[in-house]
């Protein structure tokens, strides 16, 4: 969870420094109009900032680095040499974009990475003054001209200022961490305690049979694979697996002596067993939350094929991706475990099976899913093996 929260600060802080480019383009043009500059000098100084602005959105948008830490220490960084060249250019005009790196490293609630902004600033501000010395040529109006007196009382409140603001910024940020800090830990606690729950109103569906297990466990596995394999990102992988547990849920309503009986079921038999796929949407559907949501998807399109010859005749695009996805996940467990009324088959065979009805029973490019990544279905089998509930 801080993983992400870092992920989402990275996507805000491209979206400031993209707000920036606008500005700049706009301060251009009203420097443009004034023709009190050199034209050449200002154009290569406004678009090494663009440049450097847009770098971060880069990395995000185009590259998907939006986990990386590496991404955040680029943001600061490119956000420390825009403000540079800014009060390198304009003087007086720049001065307040001082306080942009450190702005920007408060959205991180990192105290270290905020002395690290103003380190980064204050130097920042020495070269600045620096280059308008040694190289004013490139300066569009340089306002010192040696190291005197006015470079002193210029320069040294400038730092003061950051390095102030800075010890501000920590305080705040010292704060708002431990606040940020007590939410994650406690959303956590209530992410584990849900999932502990669901699998536990799960069981009471799954041990009606009184034989199959580790079934919720394992299907939720697979589930999370083939989510990972299809290219969502983990936090709804995790609600897939969590809502895929709860797959079978209508089964409460089934009666056992249909559930556990060893030979075939009669066609009225079979009917009410179809039946716990709705069932199991009625029970889910009004509770709230993305995962309820999900589950009741899953509960009620879990037995439904491409080829539209399933519980409830759905077939195609008109069946949810991840249903489509669960239906695999399930005929996969459901073919290599045993059940009071067959013997299990090995792997190898259930992954015949599942390759073989690609495009009739199965969406053919979640067969690809599968076949790509058999080995961890493999594993997942081997390492949740089925458990006798008396």
């Amino acid at each position: 969870m801080r993983s992400r929260n870092t992920a989402d600060i990275n996507r805000v802080s491209a979206r400031c420094l993209r707000v920036v480019v606008y500005f700049l383009a706009v301060f251009y043009a009203y420097l443009l109009i004034l023709k009190d500059y050199n034209m050449w000098i200002l154009s290569v100084s406004f678009g090494a900032a663009v440049i450097f602005a847009l770098i971060p959105a880069i990395m995000i948008s185009v590259f998907k680095l939006e986990s990386r830490k590496l991404t955040q220490h680029v943001m600061l960084w490119c956000t420390v040499i825009v403000s540079v060249i800014l009060i390198t250019e304009l003087n007086y005009s720049g001065y307040p974009f001082i306080m942009f790196p450190l702005l920007l490293a408060s959205l991180y609630y990192n105290r270290t990475f905020v002395l690290y902004a103003s380190l980064l600033m204050n130097a920042g501000i020495l070269a600045s003054a620096v280059v308008q010395i040694e190289i004013p040529d490139i300066v569009l109006n340089p306002i010192f001209y040696e190291y005197d007196a006015r470079f002193a009382e210029m320069i040294i409140p400038l730092i003061m200022i950051e390095i102030t603001m800075s010890f501000v910024a920590f305080f705040i940020v010292d704060r708002n961490s431990l606040m940020i800090d007590k939410y994650i830990d406690s959303a956590a606690t209530m992410r584990e305690n849900e999932n502990y729950l669901i699998y536990a109103f799960s069981e009471i569906s799954e041990n009606k049979s009184k034989e199959t297990g580790e079934h919720i466990r394992r299907v939720a596995e697979y589930m999370k694979v083939l989510g990972l394999a299809s290219g969502f990102d983990r936090e709804y992988c995790e609600k897939l697996a969590a809502g895929a547990m709860m797959h079978d849920i209508g089964k409460l309503m089934i009666p056992e002596e249909i559930l556990d009986k060893p030979s075939r079921l009669t066609d009225d038999e079979y009917q009410i067993m179809k039946n716990h796929v709705l069932y199991g949407e009625a029970l889910l559907k009004d509770c709230p939350g993305e995962i309820m949501r999900i589950a009741s998807i899953l509960a009620k399109e879990h037995h439904e094929r491409w080829d539209g010859k399933g519980y409830l005749g759905m077939k195609g695009q008109e069946i949810a991706y991840i249903s489509r996805l669960i239906s695999v996940c399930d005929v996969f467990d459901a073919l290599t475990t045993a059940r009071s009324y067959k013997k299990s088959w090995t792997v190898d065979e259930a992954y015949n099976e599942i390759v073989k009805n690609s495009g009739t029973q199965f969406d053919p490019s979640v067969v690809r899913l599968f076949i790509a990544k058999f080995d961890e279905f493999r594993e997942i089998h081997d390492r949740i093996p089925d458990k006798k509930i008396y």
